[in-house]
């Protein structure tokens, strides 16, 4: 084909165009496969050649994955590929989502492009089911469900991932050799042609029923001739059945005619009621209007009685103010006449009170010369005041040593109180810290409902078990910092974290019954027997594993990195080896690099063979782990590297450091309480002296202030005894004649002013007496007014009485006639249901219809009467008519059945000959081809044709059907491997596993150019085949997968895409160089490229050109320096 020249980097590689490559994609074939999170794969895209695909890399990297990708994104399930049947287990590790992308080539270059996606969600889904629900299928973008996925992918582009012929993956090598002939042939139909295949399907159906078809004639007649007597006794139980049945039907016309005479009857009590309600509204309205003439005569009398009440309230304010004037004028005057009285007592006791006052004067005298002598009781206040000085210096000095001992016992009491805050503290942390397997149990019941109520049934029930119960295993692991929690959890599967320990059968037993089997809730149970820890046989010797932790950076075993109680251990140990698993530091990576670590640590210390190996470093902040595995085909080993992430189940939280800290800090606290106590018990004894010191003292103090106290009140009782004496003798000296002049003054005063108020009163009197007249007279007059009111107001109650009486009778007839008007709407509507008018109104209008309900309830009565005599036997009618149907069926059955076994019979001979015709021939090329292939190789193979046993057909002279076995026919795959040998069936009790997998490859090259899937898939079909034969064979499919098209054919008018996945590829292959191969190389392991972009094809050929020549220009330079040192 055409190829455009590349960059001047990659010389003269020529590469064919976009557009070239393009055209020449077998319609449904793939140009573009894309994953993302999907086993081995973070994130990939390839673009498949559109002829022969070899796909090589080194076991574990990921190339049987592509197969798994290209099964699943085309609709395919898991048991399909034979590796697991939950598709969320090929979700990449401590992933959530995997997604897959494949684009498939359309059928026109024009045409519309398919881009099939598949979106497994390890959430979605039930837990204990096959991972159905975990998919979601989109086209071009758009969610689609799983079928039409499925029809596009068969039914437009005939892709058949479920055929073996067509896709065969690696676990699935070994059941196309296991098939037996039949299986084979149907495999074979399949990917050939549908229309073959179906065919084949209905021969054996039409086969079968031609076998099936050959009933006895006469046995027939004598069943249907049985049949006839048995309905014949059924006759006049039929007739009663009718008769019954028309009375029902009587019955049901006499309920419709009931109906329309009930709906009649109800119509005339409806215009009844409206008539009295039109009535009543009448006679409303006259009430109405004779109302409102007594309504303005009432309102205008209640206006008079309004005004003329307000006049007499006016007069009664003013009557009542002038009565409190009145009466204010007479106490006033009485006040005056007890001012008087008491003024001319006061006179009279003048000279009383004199005699009095210098009684008085001479006892207080008396009393102040008694206070005088108390002087003499006390002592000197200089000395008193000297006391006290003198006893407050001295308790100064004892108070400054006081405070000082009291400062020092404060400062040693918080110096302890901190210390036992800073343990009580530590102590709580330390025991929340102590709490992490309820924290880690309650994070597993959050995202796991079904271990919750595992451990739930466990912990209810723990009389019911014999030994002991652990678990889940995640409680129970404590990892001795986060790193080594990352490597433990990445080790062990999900499922052991969430499984549970016994320790005997028993209780395995019955766990295993009352959970799982009774309540339908998924459980991983482990059997360690008696809970024993048995004896570890460590993987490497002692001297090899000093080796290894002295020069290529190894720490200890992976099971010395936590703690846990020897059934945890043992169930970890039995079912993830973590006693064989190392972990090392950043030295591992320099061994690696440098040391040729994988030779070591896989070789055997006897030197017999290779060792898988697996272990955990940390180098620059990353975590890897590495496990090699020895093939079991070649024994090489293979490489498969993962990246570790964070611990997520056996996220701790809990820094092992911070728990040493806390304990020290507990210990320094316990330190510094025992050391400070005697000191702050010593400072206590000191203070409690010094107080019992100060006592006395403070007793002094106390008694000379309280002296100091009472002599100053004596001063103050002395100073007001002396104030007393003095206001007595002003009290005793005081001039009589003055005061009885002043009180004459006052009496005289007090006279006059009780005048004036009589007179002030009696003319208060008058106006009062004046009002309370007037208001009498108003009073009378509106007593006259309300009684008009009053009668004026019955009269209108009567009257809005009768209105009201008239109004709520109308609103009742409106009711009534509602009500009758709505029951008659129902009536119609009813009636209409069960007779419409226009259907039935002839046939209920007929003289033999009775014309009055009671006519048609006695009428009705009457035919209920006579059904209820006839029993009920819906089944003699049901047995009747179904016996009668039986009879034409047979009788039918007696006249066309001789001719459909003839048309039968010419449909089977003439699909017979058109298919066995082709399947004969397609037989004859593909042994043709096999044959050719197998001498190739120095072996021989034929293909035939299986026909049951039967070469020719036969007939059953009993009963005149053809016989072909036609689900016996098959196609047999002989081979012989040896010259002494003969031609036998390929079987896998015969022949070894490189002769299977030789046979079945030549197989299908000899079915390629037939088959009519777009592409066939192919994986590790090579293994086992000596290099001789995997030369020939590899020779042989690329042969047939690259042919050229013919000339005059479209570019994609070939065989089709070809994957053929190998781990390997031997030396200086033929045919290499063809430019319809493509070869897809998977990387993996620590030296990989960032971006997969990074490697560059043409690049790399360029290079080694110019290195080879380069090379060959040195070679001939020193070959001429030799040719003239030898001249």
């Amino acid at each position: 084909g055409k190829s455009t020249k590349q960059t001047q980097s990659t010389m003269d590689i020529d590469r064919p165009s976009v557009e070239e490559r393009n055209q020449r994609y077998k319609p449904g074939s793939i140009k573009r496969v894309k994953l993302k999170n999907f086993l081995t794969y973070d994130d990939v895209e390839f673009f498949p050649g559109p002829r022969l695909n070899v796909v090589v890399g080194p076991n574990g990297t990921g190339k049987s994955t592509i197969l798994c990708a290209i099964c699943l994104g085309l609709g395919g399930q898991p048991p399909l590929l034979g590796r697991a049947d939950d598709a969320r287990l090929f979700i990449k590790h401590e992933k959530d989502q995997a997604t897959i992308e494949i684009e498939l080539a359309p059928h026109k270059s024009d045409g519309p492009i398919h881009i099939l996606k598949r979106v497994i969600e390890r959430d979605r889904g039930s837990e204990n089911g096959n991972g159905k629900g975990a998919s979601i299928y989109y086209v071009n973008g758009t969610k689609t469900p799983l079928k039409s996925i499925k029809e596009l992918v068969t039914e437009k582009y005939h892709i058949n991932i479920d055929n073996l012929c067509t896709f065969l993956p690696q676990d699935k090598v070994g059941n196309f050799s296991g098939f037996d002939k039949q299986a084979l042939l149907l495999e074979t139909e399949k990917s050939l042609s549908s229309s073959l295949y179906e065919t084949h399907q209905q021969l054996i159906k039409l086969e079968k029923e031609l076998q099936s078809s050959g009933n006895d004639v006469k046995a027939t007649e004598e069943e249907l001739k049985t049949l006839k007597k048995q309905n014949e006794r059924l006759e006049r139980e039929k007739e009663l059945m009718e008769e019954r049945q028309e009375l029902l039907e009587r019955i049901d016309l006499l309920k419709k005619k009931r109906a329309w005479l009930l709906f009649d009857q109800k119509r005339e009590e409806a215009k009844e009621a409206k008539e009295k309600r039109e009535e009543l509204k009448k006679q409303k309205r006259e009430a109405e209007r004779s109302v409102r003439p007594i309504q303005e005569e009432h309102a205008e009398m209640e206006g008079k009685v309004t005004q003329i009440q307000t006049t007499t309230k006016a007069l009664e304010v003013k009557g009542k103010r002038e009565k409190k004037n009145h009466e204010d004028c007479l106490s006033k005057m009485e006040n005056h006449s007890d001012g008087i009285e008491r003024e001319v007592s006061e006179y009279q006791s003048v000279d009383a009170q004199q005699r009095r006052a210098l009684k008085e004067l001479e006892k207080e005298r008396r009393r102040l010369q008694d206070v005088e002598a108390e002087a003499d009781d006390f002592p000197s206040m200089e000395d008193t005041e000297r006391t006290i000085t003198e006893a407050q210096k001295e308790l100064r000095q004892l108070r400054s040593a006081l405070d000082s001992s009291k400062r020092s016992s404060q400062d040693l009491n918080k110096q302890i109180e901190s210390a036992a805050e800073n343990s009580r503290r530590a102590s709580e942390r330390l025991g929340k810290m102590k709490d992490e397997k309820q924290h880690r149990l309650q994070r597993l019941f959050a995202k796991n409902e079904s271990v919750k109520t595992a451990y739930m049934f466990i912990h209810e029930n723990r009389k019911e078990f014999r030994k002991p119960v652990h678990g889940p295993i995640a409680a129970e692991v404590q990892p001795k910092n986060p790193l080594y929690a990352s490597y433990i959890e990445s080790h062990v599967s999900q499922s052991t974290w969430k499984a549970f320990v016994v320790e005997c059968s028993e209780d395995y037993n019955y766990l295993f019954r009352e959970v799982r089997q009774k309540r339908k809730i998924p459980i991983n149970i482990i059997l360690v027997p008696n809970g024993r820890l048995e004896p570890m046989t460590r993987m490497y010797s002692d001297q090899k594993y000093s080796v290894l932790k002295q020069e290529h950076g190894f720490i200890e075993y992976l099971d010395e990195t936590f703690t846990a109680i020897d059934p945890i251990m043992q169930a970890l140990i039995s079912k993830h080896n973590i006693d064989k698993v190392l972990v090392g530091g950043d030295a591992v990576q320099e061994s690696l690099d440098r040391k040729d670590l994988e030779n070591f640590i896989c070789a055997k210390e006897n030197g017999s063979s290779k060792q898988s190996a697996c272990f955990f470093y940390t180098h620059r902040n990353s975590s890897h782990k590495y496990t090699y595995s020895v093939s079991r085909y070649n024994g090489t080993i293979g490489l498969n590297t993962m990246g570790i992430s964070p611990a997520r189940v056996l996220q701790s939280g809990i820094d092992p450091r911070e728990k040493e800290q806390l304990t020290q800090t507990i210990n320094d606290a316990r330190e510094t309480i025992e050391r400070l106590t005697p000191e702050l018990n010593n400072l206590k004894d000191e203070n409690e002296k010094l107080l019992s010191q100060g006592k006395p003292i403070s007793l002094r103090i106390k008694d000379a202030k309280r002296i100091k106290s009472d002599y100053a009140s004596y001063k103050m009782k002395l100073k007001n005894q002396r104030e007393k004496v003095e206001d007595a003798e002003e009290v005793a000296n005081k001039d009589n004649g003055r005061e009885k002049s002043k009180r004459i003054a006052q009496i005289k005063k007090l006279i006059q002013l009780s005048i004036k108020s009589g007179e002030d009163a009696a003319k208060a009197h008058s106006e009062m007496m004046k009002t309370l007249r007037v208001l009498t007279g108003v009073k009378m007059s509106e007593h006259g007014l309300s009684e008009c009111l009053r009668k004026l107001t019955d009269k209108l109650s009567e009257a809005q009485a009768a209105s009201a009486e008239l109004l709520n009778r109308y609103k009742q007839a409106e009711a009534d006639y509602n009500e009758k008007k709505e029951n008659l709407r129902k009536l119609l509507a009813k009636a209409q249901e069960i007779a419409p008018r226009e259907q039935w109104h002839e046939r209920l209008d007929e003289d033999d219809m009775p014309s009055t309900i009671e006519d048609v309830d006695d009428a009705m009565d009457d035919a209920e009467s006579k059904v209820s005599s006839i029993t009920d036997n819906p089944h003699v009618m049901k047995q009747y008519e179904e016996r009668k149907k039986k009879i034409e069926v047979l009788q039918e059955k007696l006249d066309t059945e001789g001719g459909e076994k003839d048309l039968k019979k010419k449909q089977l001979e003439t699909k017979r000959t058109k298919w066995e015709s082709a399947l004969q021939n397609i037989v004859n090329l593909v042994n043709g081809k096999f044959s050719t292939y197998m001498k190739e190789v120095g072996c021989a193979g034929e293909i035939r044709l299986y026909t049951g046993g039967n070469n020719e057909s036969r007939e059953n002279e009993e009963t005149e059907n053809l016989k072909y076995d036609f689900k016996d026919w098959g196609v047999e795959i002989m081979v012989k491997f040896r010259e002494a040998s003969t031609l036998q069936v390929l079987s896998a009790q015969t022949h070894s596993g490189g002769e299977r997998s030789v046979s079945t490859i030549m197989y299908l090259m000899g079915l390629q150019n037939l088959m009519s899937s777009p592409f066939r898939c192919v994986d590790e079909i090579n293994q086992g085949l000596d290099e001789r034969n995997e030369r020939l064979v590899f020779k042989r499919i690329v042969n047939n997968s690259t042919i050229p098209v013919e000339e005059g054919a479209t570019p994609n008018d070939h065989c089709g895409q070809y994957f053929l996945i190998t781990p390997k590829l031997l030396p200086n292959l033929e045919g290499m160089e063809n430019e319809e191969i493509t070869v897809l190389f998977v990387f993996s392991g620590p030296y990989n490229f960032d971006n997969c972009l990074d490697w560059n094809v043409d690049k790399f050929i360029a290079d080694k050109k110019r290195i080879l020549s380069q090379r060959t220009e040195v070679d001939n330079g020193n070959s001429r320096g030799k040719k003239r040192r030898s001249q």
